[in-house]
């Protein structure tokens, strides 16, 4: 696929998506967001791909919405704009039954920072930064933000964030659970590579499952996940990785899980 404000490349069950608008710090513009959903359907139908990277070329990640570019010509609908550009990412990311890992490179802000917060793994350089900016101009979080932020740090915490719009700096983001893992940016790759050389090879349909799972349980109840449970259970005990992971654990070996 061609794409001119993203870049999509597929290697060894990786597939990473890198944002690609470093000279406005990878703004949001329409053209790259409808990009960002069709390389989400691409990476969605691509059985080779088992794992996905998100990140933005240059020093930033995502600086959220270009606002040069939604400041010319007529006034639109900012519900439209929603519906049409950024929520159908968003959805698509969380349904993808496969692992999204955002290389947080920078600074990912606005609509920037929900995406790195929609993802399912963020290892951020020790440089990068959350920023709930939407206050700054008088606006609410969207994109996930409001969704995702008080299921991570709590009802206080994420208030703070959105309603200060208070900058977050790498550390305090791993000491909050905002992200997983914070190395020196030269040693970010190297860490990325960690897992997605796990997840490359894992058991994806499971996966996959788990992902379902973990977003189901934080609308529902114990007795409603434990259906939910035996009904995933049930998928991921017909797929070939069971009954390779069984083989191999019977025969002192380890498993070579195929993602079927």
């Amino acid at each position: 696929m061609n794409f001119q404000f993203l870049t999509y490349a597929v290697q060894d069950g990786v597939g990473t998506i890198t944002l690609n608008r470093p000279d406005v710090y990878n703004a949001l513009n329409d053209g790259i967001t409808y990009e960002l959903q069709d390389a989400l359907k691409a990476v969605a139908k691509d059985d080779a791909v088992r794992v996905v990277v998100l990140t933005g070329a240059g020093k930033a990640f995502c600086s959220g919405q270009d606002l040069k570019a939604a400041s010319g010509g007529e006034k639109r609908s900012f519900m439209d704009s929603l519906h049409k550009r950024y929520n159908p990412i968003i959805r698509a990311m969380r349904s993808l039954p496969k692992p999204i890992i955002a290389r947080l490179n920078g600074v990912a802000a606005g609509a920037g920072c929900s995406l790195a917060l929609a993802c399912d793994l963020i290892v951020a350089a020790e440089e990068a930064t959350l920023i709930e900016v939407f206050i700054n101009i008088g606006l609410v979080p969207d994109s996930g933000s409001s969704y995702f932020l008080p299921r991570l740090v709590g009802m206080a915490k994420a208030f703070e964030l959105c309603s200060m719009g208070s900058r977050v700096k790498a550390q305090e983001a791993l000491a909050l659970g905002l992200v997983n893992r914070v190395v020196p940016a030269d040693e970010l790759d190297a860490a990325v590579k960690e897992y997605t050389d796990f997840y490359s090879s894992a058991p994806t349909r499971a996966i996959g499952l788990i992902k379902k799972m973990l977003d189901k349980a934080s609308t529902s109840t114990l007795e409603e996940m434990l259906e939910y449970e035996a009904y995933c259970q049930e998928i991921a005990g017909s797929t070939q990785d069971y009954k390779e992971g069984v083989t191999a654990f019977l025969e002192k070996r380890k498993a070579h899980f195929t993602g079927k």
